[in-house]
């Protein structure tokens, strides 16, 4: 069998200018990146601002297990089912962290027959956009660490310094480090720590900006510290707004590649879901739906992270309507929720499987809460029988739902067409009437409050008293109105990655609660949730070479 990379090096890459003939846009209009990748400029919005909005279709999934499902290999395979049964479609997608792909993770580009390339570029360094942000977010940590040293006219309490440095890579020995040791030239030693860029509030910030100025706006409100008379500091007050703008300038502009079969791949931003809003960027899901009549995205993790924030959050700011709602499931992640052990998962186990339906049968009744239809996208292995696939045909016949067995790894869009039609069918009815979940001019424990009944099934929520006093600032300063972004574990519905399938008779505990004033959400932490992960005992990154012709190896 061929590995993810073999593929992608066997394929038959177009050049990116036929691509982009493909959603009639001009050669003249592309910003090339070599042959295979090209920024698009912010220019495209205002140059198609006129067209029809194409159908908005979101692809999330239940609760994964520790090895992911294949959301993303099923989003992609869609793409390229769509265009089988002779539809003109669009993915846009999010860009891979360098951190999971040297750690355990893996890539963001797909997998099998249906993925984006050419993914060792869209894995490693891709256009620059991460290497920007992260140029971006330490600038202001330096500027913050310069004023200090110049006399600290804003009189910021160094204790209280809220903006952290970052990385692109998993490192768990950055998380907590001293600065400014080394005597009064090398600045003022405080407590500093990294967290890793696709948790970066300028992450967030990228994603969510519509163009220059909204940019420069949003990085202008961040909340950088307090000063010794409890006053709040924003990066405007420090005069660093201009400088990380020019750094973002050619970040902020989505990226356009391409599948395995050719079919246009826009992909922007990178938000992890399970630490940040985890939705690529709203100015490449907006071209995507001006330049075809179907935009398929994804939202990270499973539909209680992801896709929760994609409603509540992007879709709120941005104005949008998802027509369709596909949440991706496996038997065998379905097997690890009813109890089975990861090394016990390709034995046939229908009692297991039933046990564990119950946590798709949660995100089907919490994906219908935002009223919009949903399908269900079985990604199917080659170890699933067909008793187990009977059991979930007959549930979601019971659900009332359609449900379509995905081979699009094994396929590419050839094993997704069944898919493609009838995600086309529902979308065809008209029923989408989307909603959020709630108002975000609700205090900030009510919106949490519903968060936790409706979407994770919680009887409450826990406020530790560090918790309480955030709240009670953010408050203060008149940001309380905002919506709500929980950081909190991809393994289960609850904030204990241990609870798997459907968990009851729990409460969350919210241990920490940020401003993110310039994304304009609040971040509520849970659990033993990490904004900087580490590596594994062996790492993924133990697998990766490259010959002396420049061909990388070992990159899934």
């Amino acid at each position: 069998m061929l590995s993810d990379i073999q593929i992608a090096q066997q394929a038959s890459c177009l050049p990116i200018t036929e691509i982009a003939k493909k959603l009639n846009i001009d050669t003249d209009d592309l910003e090339m990146y070599g042959k295979y990748k090209a920024k698009l400029p912010l220019s495209l919005n205002e140059k198609y601002k006129d067209r029809e909005n194409g159908k908005l279709i979101l692809v999330t999934a239940i609760n994964p297990t520790p090895a992911g499902e294949g959301k993303t290999t099923v989003t992609v395979g869609l793409g390229q089912a769509m265009n089988k049964i002779g539809k003109n479609a669009c993915i846009a997608l999010r860009e891979p962290s360098m951190g999971p792909v040297f750690g355990v993770k893996g890539g963001a580009a797909g997998g099998g027959y249906s993925q984006v390339i050419p993914m060792e570029d869209i894995n490693l360094h891709f256009t620059g956009d991460m290497h920007a942000i992260t140029a971006a977010n330490n600038l202001l940590c330096a500027i913050i660490d310069n004023h200090l040293q110049q006399g600290n006219e804003l009189r910021i309490d160094q204790r209280r310094i809220l903006f952290k440095r970052c990385l692109d890579m998993n490192d768990r020995a950055l998380r907590n480090v001293i600065v400014g040791l080394g005597g009064k030239v090398n600045g003022v030693p405080r407590e500093d720590g990294f967290m890793i860029t696709v948790a970066s509030e300028i992450m967030a910030i990228l994603c969510l900006a519509t163009n220059i100025d909204d940019l420069k706006e949003r990085l202008g409100n961040i909340l950088v510290a307090y000063t010794l008379d409890n006053q709040p500091v924003y990066a405007r007050d420090l005069n660093a707004v201009g400088a990380m703008a020019a750094l973002l300038k050619d970040a902020i502009k989505p990226n356009l590649v391409q599948t395995l079969e050719n079919t246009p791949a826009i992909m922007h931003g990178g938000p992890f879901a399970n630490i940040a809003h985890g939705c690529n960027s709203v100015t490449a899901t907006k071209l995507a739906l001006k330049l075809a009549d179907y935009c398929i995205t994804e939202a990270g993790f499973g539909a209680d992270l992801g896709a929760e924030k994609f409603l509540d959050i992007k879709c709120r700011y941005a104005g949008l309507r998802p027509d369709c709602i596909v949440i991706v499931a496996t038997i065998r992640a379905l097997k690890y929720n009813g109890g089975v052990a990861k090394t016990d998962l390709q034995s046939e186990n229908v009692d297991a499987l039933k046990k564990g339906i119950v946590n798709l049968k949660t995100h089907i009744e919490n994906m219908k809460k935002y009223n919009v239809p949903v399908v269900v996208a079985i990604n199917r292995f080659h170890t699933d029988t067909e008793a187990e696939i009977e059991v979930i045909e007959n549930f979601c016949r019971d659900m009332q739902v359609p449900v379509s067995l995905a081979e699009v790894f094994a396929k590419g869009g050839e094993g997704g067409t069944d898919l493609a039609e009838k995600v086309c069918a529902v979308i065809e009815k008209g029923e989408a009437d989307y909603a959020p979940l709630y108002d975000e001019k609700l205090p900030i424990k009510e919106k949490l409050g519903i968060l936790a009944k409706e979407i994770y099934r919680a009887d409450g929520v826990i406020y530790t008293a560090a918790a309480e006093k955030s709240i009670k600032e953010i408050e203060a300063l008149g940001k309380d109105k905002l919506p709500v972004c929980v950081a909190k574990t991809q393994y289960s519905l609850s904030d204990d990655p241990t609870k798997l399938g459907k968990p009851e008779n729990f409460e969350m505990t919210v241990r920490e609660v940020k401003l993110s004033a310039g994304a304009g959400f609040i971040v509520a932490l849970t659990g033993d949730i990490m904004t900087m992960p580490g590596l594994p005992k062996a790492p993924a990154a133990y697998k990766i070479d490259v010959d002396s012709d420049g061909k990388i190896d070992g990159l899934f």
